[in-house]
């Protein structure tokens, strides 16, 4: 075999089984040889049938002609000299499918001197995985937009430029700094510096208040999340944008609720407890001063009614307190079996033995502050004996997972709620049953404690058993809020 033939050989087994197509061709246009993947990419089975045909016919009439004028262009230059040529074309296969391809034109290796070697590589994929994350980066609920390594911005999506208040085409092509207050910009500058630098997919301003430059002039607060882009062109990056006016606001309002009502409960207090203790003392100076003398039963009943009195008000000022302390979130997790829980707020709740108890619990442990979630199903436990308006009765306990959430379930079979009142049960020293103890805290107070851990709590009546049946939404998994607090 000659050396010629010998290069030849090397040269198709070289390329016979490369993942991108190739073909061999002439001055002319006509293909001496092609692999198996540009058959493949063209329709046809077998690559040997490529042979004798014209390089062109898959091309449309404009491309074509290029693709000769750079046959003739390429064939003219000295074989060292010829230059490398490509271009992104549509095809068309044998079956009428219209594909994308990026197609090179270049030198053969060894002894092809009159052949050139002509390379094809779809774009098919590529150009799908573009439109669909076109797709996916317009239709985010969040903003976010693109910004290559000069900090310029290359693409924004609708939800951004409405955060900012600009049209879209306003903001392509304009410095990221656009976006940012005047005092920021020089650090935000340095943060991407060392961002492109050193890139990795996380959130930007960790500890840090962030605000962005609506084009009103006003700072919004936002939270940035920041992640690169692979380009062949050049490196790119993406942020995700979220502007968080509405949360801080309700942190704050939440914030200043809480203290305001921690205040008022602590003045109360104060401002409460020294006039009942000064009215509890006068009455027992007066009951002394009586105390030689045979009271009416009237008198002595009266007597009896303000010290009950007294005794109610200052329980009410303590449950105040203890209701204001419940809007404060307990960090002390542990494990909880399910199982031990329910048995602890049973034994605690002093169910009497004329109540038949179920327990279902269908859910692993709970990882989770012992005190206020033992607390909360003690008084629903109490409140269904406590309101069930018959001496004896059923009380039913589950739990089961949903979500993110173990659900505890108290139902029993009593009088249930009177229609209207599942939310007014919940206000503070709003009284359930108005037959039955208690100043109407309970419920109150469990609601507060389980909303600020994150739960719910929730009424419907009739229940499963016909009476009342109170729903526990405890989160298993924690929110990131939660768990940076």
């Amino acid at each position: 075999m000659s050396i010629a033939l010998q290069n030849q050989a090397e040269v198709h087994a070289a390329l016979a089984h490369a993942p991108i197509g190739a073909m061999i061709i002439d001055e002319a246009g006509v293909i001496s040889w092609a692999n198996q993947a540009v058959a493949a990419l063209l329709g046809e089975p077998d690559p040997a049938a490529l042979r004798l045909t014209l390089a062109f016919v898959w091309l449309p009439e404009d491309d074509a002609e290029v693709l000769r004028q750079m046959l003739d262009m390429f064939f003219a230059a000295p074989v060292d000299a010829r230059p490398t040529w490509s271009r992104v074309v549509p095809i068309q296969t044998m079956e009428g499918i219209r594909q994308t391809a990026e197609l090179t034109l270049t030198c053969a290796p060894g002894d092809f001197d009159k052949r050139a070697l002509l390379y094809f590589q779809s774009l098919t994929r590529q150009t799908i995985a573009e439109k669909r994350f076109s797709q996916v980066f317009e239709n985010l609920p969040l903003g976010a937009l693109v910004v290559d390594t000069r900090q310029r911005i290359v693409q924004v999506n609708s939800a951004l430029a409405s955060e900012f208040g600009y049209p879209r085409e306003e903001l392509v092509g304009q410095p990221l700094e656009t976006l940012l207050p005047a005092r920021c910009r020089q650090a935000h500058s340095e943060h991407v510096e060392g961002y492109v630098a050193a890139p990795a997919s996380r959130m930007m301003g960790t500890g840090r208040d962030l605000t962005g430059l609506h084009r009103s002039g006003q700072e919004i607060p936002v939270e940035i999340a920041l992640t690169r882009l692979e380009n062949a062109a050049q490196p790119m990056f993406m942020a995700i944008v979220s502007d968080i006016s509405s949360r801080k606001r309700s942190e704050t309002a939440l914030q200043q609720t809480n203290a305001q009502l921690e205040e008022f409960t602590y003045v109360a207090s104060h401002d409460l407890r020294s006039p009942l203790r000064g009215i509890g003392d006068l009455v027992t100076w007066i009951r002394e001063d009586l105390s030689g003398f045979e009271l009416p039963d009237d008198v002595q009943y009266n007597f009896d009614r303000i010290s009950l009195r007294i005794d109610r008000a200052e329980q009410m000022i303590d449950d105040l307190l203890r209701y204001a302390r419940a809007g404060v979130r307990d960090t002390d997790m542990e494990t909880i079996s399910p199982a031990e829980l329910v048995e602890e707020a049973l034994a605690l709740a002093l169910v009497p033995d004329s109540f038949t108890i179920e327990v279902d619990l269908q859910g692993g442990d709970i990882v989770a502050p012992r005190a206020p979630l033992s607390t909360s199903l003690r008084n629903l436990i109490g409140n269904a004996v406590k309101h069930h308006g018959g001496a004896s009765g059923r009380v039913r306990i589950t739990m089961r997972e949903e979500g993110r959430f173990s659900v505890f379930t108290v139902d029993d079979d009593g009088q249930g709620v009177t229609p209207g009142n599942e939310e007014r049960i919940f206000k503070l020293f709003h009284r359930a049953s108005p037959g039955t103890s208690g100043d109407g805290v309970g419920l109150a107070f469990t609601r507060r404690m389980i909303n600020a851990h994150g739960g719910m709590v929730t009424v419907r009546s009739p229940g499963a058993l016909g009476g009342a049946s109170f729903e526990i939404h405890w989160p298993r998994i924690l929110l990131k809020e939660h768990e940076d607090e």
